[in-house]
This record gives structure tokens, C-alpha cells and sequence, in this order.
């Protein structure tokens, strides 16, 4: 029941807004120091990852509480951004340097980035609607075209 609330509320006008001005900032942190235990509405409702990439402008760390698909041992991420028309500023630091951090399941790695082609996205965009219900509300929201990105270990 929580989980559906959380998820309900976060695809709602003031869900979002919080989410993007308040748990974007808070969420990193907070994950990062419970190793991934816990964010700012308590106990992860869906599966998340901390993900670091170097900003395209500033060459700065810039971190970002995602939520994320498996698929084996890579991890799909969505560039939904909340279904706003900007697409976020993650998706342009990693395609400018696509060598990121991750902190995911208790541990910490280096992973590569890339965009799904659009037949690749297509054929997984049906279970990342399902895996992530948001994502229902932010596709109808925009007009853009949302990237998918693939995040690969480096080992």
C-alpha cells in the first residue's frame, strides 16, 4: 500500500515538483550514506541506483538518484525527466562522457553508458512501463522523444 502511494504521488503536478526540487537534491546523499537503504520517502519503493557522471560544462561530479530496470547485469535507465520537455541534465553529461559511478545493490563501480537505438527501446519499452508505473503518467506529459540508456560494468 505504501509503495503504491508513494508511486501514485510522485507521477502527480506536486509529486513531481517535490521529487524535482527536493528529493533530487536530498536523495543522493541519503542513499549514499544508508548504502542504499533508504531515500527521502524512507525505504526504496522501486529498484534505485546513484549514478555519477561528469557534467558536460562544469567537469564536476554531478550525482542522481535513478530508478532502474535489470536486464542480466546491465541497468536501464530512463531519461524521462518527469515527463517535462527538457530532457534532464544527466542524459547530456553522459553522452558527453559516458563513463559514470554507480552505487547500486551495496557496492560501487564503474559502468558505460549508452542510448538504446529505437528498436532496442521499443522492445523493452513495454517492461519499463510496467516496472516503473510513472513512467505511464511522464510519457503522456511530453511530446519528446525519451531516451533509454543501458549502464554496463566496467570490470
Amino acid at each position: 500500500m505504501y509503495s503504491n502511494f508513494v508511486n501514485w504521488f510522485s507521477a502527480t503536478p506536486m509529486g513531481s515538483f517535490i521529487v524535482k526540487h527536493v528529493a533530487s537534491r536530498l536523495d543522493p546523499v541519503i542513499f549514499k550514506a544508508t548504502n542504499g537503504r533508504f531515500t527521502s520517502t524512507g525505504i526504496p519503493t522501486l529498484p534505485m541506483i546513484t549514478m555519477t557522471a561528469i557534467g558536460r560544462k562544469s567537469g564536476q561530479p554531478r550525482a542522481v538518484q535513478l530508478v532502474y530496470v535489470d536486464d542480466g547485469d546491465d541497468f536501464l535507465v530512463v531519461a524521462s525527466a518527469m515527463g517535462q520537455a527538457r530532457h534532464p541534465d544527466w542524459r547530456y553529461n553522459i553522452e558527453a562522457n559516458p563513463e559514470v559511478e554507480l552505487q547500486a545493490r551495496g557496492e560501487v563501480f564503474r559502468a558505460r553508458a549508452e542510448v538504446l537505438g529505437d528498436d532496442e527501446k521499443d522492445r523493452f519499452w513495454p517492461r519499463i512501463k510496467q516496472a516503473i508505473p510513472q513512467m505511464n503518467t511522464y510519457e503522456k506529459r511530453t511530446d519528446r522523444k525519451i531516451r533509454v540508456f543501458r549502464l554496463r560494468r566496467l570490470d
